[in-house]
């Protein structure tokens, strides 16, 4: 792995503002970003959603705690199934974007709510092909409706949170077609469980779950 090693924080916003400390821990600014006004309606016990928010580990890490989620897996998506690799996406080249994919019971968490945690703690909205410390394509926030009434809610929400003046800077997350995920290599799943202090995780990374567990104690899930 060849993570860059340096601190992560998210943009200040006009909405609430939990900073996030502990031992041994980067300080991070999460953005408490409003509920969604439009939800998808329940349909059926299982759903699938599809998020790129910087590097997968975070992104896996903080969903594998929301309540509701039935499980996670990093991936890429966006590219050919040709180029599905970590060497080849690192390049920049291929059109993934390092992403995971989500399935859910809407009966206990629904889309919106996860559209929320992400717009507050996963990642920077308003950075362009960057998250903290990683720079490239593979690293745009980007959003893979994987129904027609994902891609209304994501929408519907960008545009509540750009009326709302959450963020200092304008959101630069879009929503992409969803031509296939494909699961990232066996060492990258769950890495955030698996490897909790690895100095990339525990700078970049353990914030952000922190972070999900103040600011949304009732999604929270050990």
């Amino acid at each position: 792995m060849h993570r860059a090693l340096i601190p992560f924080a998210l943009s200040s916003a006009a909405a609430a503002v939990l900073a996030v400390t502990g031992p041994g821990y980067a300080q991070e600014l999460a953005v408490q970003a409003p509920r969604a006004k439009i939800v998808e309606p329940a349909r059926g016990a299982r759903e699938t959603a599809i998020f790129a928010g910087g590097c997968f580990w975070g992104v896996q890490g903080v969903f594998s705690h929301v309540k509701g989620v039935i499980s996670t897996t990093s991936g890429y998506t966006g590219g050919r199934a040709a180029t599905a690799h970590y060497e080849d996406v690192s390049t920049g080249t291929t059109g993934h974007a390092e992403s995971v994919k989500v399935v859910f019971d809407p009966r206990q968490v629904n889309y919106a709510d996860l559209l929320r945690i992400y717009f507050s703690v996963v990642a920077d909205p308003t950075l362009v092909n960057r998250q903290g410390p990683d720079h490239g394509t593979q690293y745009r926030t980007a959003l893979f409706p994987t129904s027609p009434s994902q891609a209304q809610v994501a929408r519907a929400y960008i545009d509540q949170l750009t009326d709302a003046h959450v963020y200092g800077r304008p959101i630069a997350t879009r929503l992409e077609t969803q031509r296939g995920f494909y699961p990232a290599e066996t060492y990258h799943q769950d890495f955030m469980a698996r490897n909790p202090t690895y100095p990339y995780i525990v700078i970049n990374d353990r914030p952000k779950v922190d972070a999900l567990k103040h600011l949304f104690p009732q999604a929270w899930k050990a």
